[in-house]
């Protein structure tokens, strides 16, 4: 792999601060000074070191996180709002959240330092499904959540609908609705809850794909169990072999 990949992977953060590293001439592999950003490292038989400090990369983790109301889902903001940088401080290694929640938004995200899965997880093409608990002022108009079902609604110049609009329970005026989605597009239920007439509340990520929020609460974070792992990279292969094979077919005919 890239030199700079193999930074990252370490730890030393994005591919931009890599690069800089590299061409500052801090990296040594197997003794020699790495000044060539294509250079390619053999991660099983090349010493790489920084500062004459050897690096390695360090196991994948994977853990699931609570993130509440008022935080950016991001590790750096150059405006000073609050990020979940406080939360992963908890984490003995680097990890990076698997997809957004906006601010105001709360539920669950992925960490992990495992860029392979994360990319699959967030491919458009695999179309992972995304639940959410959404609660609305006023009630929906069923009719208009129908048409919404089935012919969805302009977003970011496609079309797009959600899997599943359903009322759940209400109370005081209040109406929580079950959503779920699967193209990941940027604040795509607030906006669905807009484009029917309603106000949103509330708005929580209760799973996805196969992770479930449940049990957690705000500002929680815990290591996913060996069968949850298992169970996610499963899932994953399933849905890659998937649309893979139907890919084939499409070119075959």
């Amino acid at each position: 792999m890239r030199i700079t990949k193999y930074l990252a992977l370490c730890g030393l953060g994005s591919r931009r601060k890599t690069k800089e590293l590299v061409l500052q001439g801090r990296v040594t592999v197997n003794g020699c000074s790495i000044r060539d950003l294509s250079y390619q490292v053999d991660p099983k038989r090349d010493i790489v070191c920084l500062d004459n400090r050897e690096l390695r990369v360090p196991p994948k983790v994977y853990y699931l996180f609570y993130k509440p109301r008022g935080y950016l889902t991001s590790l750096y903001d150059p405006h000073h709002r609050t990020t979940l940088e406080a939360f992963l401080k908890k984490i003995p290694c680097r990890v990076f959240p698997v997809g957004r929640l906006d601010k105001e938004s709360e539920g669950l995200i992925l960490l992990t330092n495992d860029g392979d899965l994360a990319n699959l997880l967030l491919h458009p093409r695999y179309e992972i499904k995304r639940t959410y608990h959404v609660w609305v002022e006023p009630k929906l108009k069923e009719d208009k959540i129908q048409e919404l079902l089935t012919k969805g609604m302009n977003l970011e110049g496609k079309i797009v609908k959600p899997l599943k609009f359903d009322l759940i329970k209400s109370f005081q005026g209040q109406y929580v609705y079950e959503v779920v989605v699967k193209e990941g597009v940027k604040r795509e239920v607030r906006k669905m809850v807009s484009y029917l007439g309603g106000k949103v509340l509330k708005l929580i990520r209760v799973a996805f794909g196969p992770l479930k929020i449940k049990g957690l609460k705000p500002g929680q974070i815990r290591s996913l169990t060996p069968f949850e792992i298992k169970t996610l990279k499963t899932f994953v292969q399933q849905r890659s072999s998937k649309i893979l094979a139907k890919a084939s077919l499409v070119v075959s005919t």
